[in-house]
């Protein structure tokens, strides 16, 4: 197995194979594999946000569902995949701060971008085949290029493959 690729927080990585991509400290975030089984290449997100139009400036387009989904399936393109063979694995979304009484949206950002993450992978025509979102414990998720095998560890109820 290939040294592990960290993907931090808002960042991208594509790689082809060999990979061993991991990304941690997933609480509302969201981490997004994508990848072409037949070519072995994949690349991973960290998502944080659902939406880029109120940002000033996005340094980091990995940051926001609505520029990250886009940005990487056209790196994963650009590698030579072909966009028919994409499919996609994800985690995160988990419901990480409450206020009792208060239903504010404001509160929801892992369940907006599970939402988001969902409508950019339509708009992409990338089909999810596995997922392990919502809930309010934290998530760490590995992918392995070798095995196609999405692995998430949830904070305090073990680990499963998706």
């Amino acid at each position: 197995m290939p040294q592990p690729v960290h993907v931090g927080m808002a960042d991208l990585v594509v790689s082809k194979h060999p990979a061993h991509l991991v990304t941690l400290g997933l609480g509302s975030c969201i981490g997004l594999v994508i990848y072409d089984q037949l070519s072995k290449t994949v690349g991973m997100v960290h998502i944080m946000l659902p939406d880029s139009r109120e940002a000033k400036d996005i340094p980091k387009p990995g940051k926001f569902a609505d520029t990250a989904v886009p940005l990487l399936v056209g790196e994963l393109i650009r590698l030579g995949v072909n966009r028919s063979q994409l499919r996609a694995k994800m985690a995160g979304g988990a419901q990480m701060f409450s206020m009792p009484g208060k239903t504010s949206a404001i509160f929801a950002v892992g369940a907006r971008n599970v939402e988001a993450t969902l409508k950019m992978l339509a708009t992409e025509n990338v089909r999810l085949v596995a997922q392990d979102t919502g809930g309010s414990k934290g998530r760490s998720v590995e992918f392995d290029s070798d095995t196609m095998k999405f692995t998430v560890k949830t904070l305090g109820s073990g680990t499963k493959e998706l």
